[in-house]
């Protein structure tokens, strides 16, 4: 039986708190769109931040000044950063094998958390941590 797009989206971190009427709501805001290897899904430095992007499927590698600092998996979301601050994108999210992703506009993304203040909750702990993470370095 395949996977709903709700169920893919209850397993990501941010959104594990949500009940299933509001995953579905959450599921309905989102686009499926798909990578082939080597195909970059945003790209460090551009101004392309109206997406929130989860992966369904597939492995993408993360880059930042072209050194390689990571693995995206399934569950795994991106484009938060830049979709709330309206900044460039701060790394390149590149498909490293067959990937597919439900992607959310800026505008949908900020809709939905603004009506479900425990996904703003997690959304200000995610942030807090990364501040955290770079204060560290």
């Amino acid at each position: 039986m395949p996977t709903s797009t709700a169920d893919e989206l209850k397993k990501v971190a941010l959104f594990s708190g949500l009940s299933q009427r509001q995953l579905r709501r959450l599921a309905r805001l989102c686009k499926v769109r798909e990578y082939d290897p080597g195909q970059s899904v945003v790209s460090q430095g551009h101004m392309s931040g109206i997406c929130f992007f989860v992966i369904a499927e597939g492995e993408a590698s993360t880059s930042i000044d072209d050194k390689d600092v990571g693995t995206l998996r399934p569950g795994d979301h991106f484009g938060e950063l830049s979709l709330i601050s309206g900044q460039p994108r701060g790394a390149t999210v590149t498909a490293k094998v067959p990937m597919r992703c439900l992607v959310m506009t800026s505008w949908d993304f900020q809709r939905f958390v603004k009506d479900n203040p425990d996904v703003s909750w997690k959304l200000l702990k995610y942030l807090a941590e990364l501040v955290a993470r770079e204060r560290s370095r």
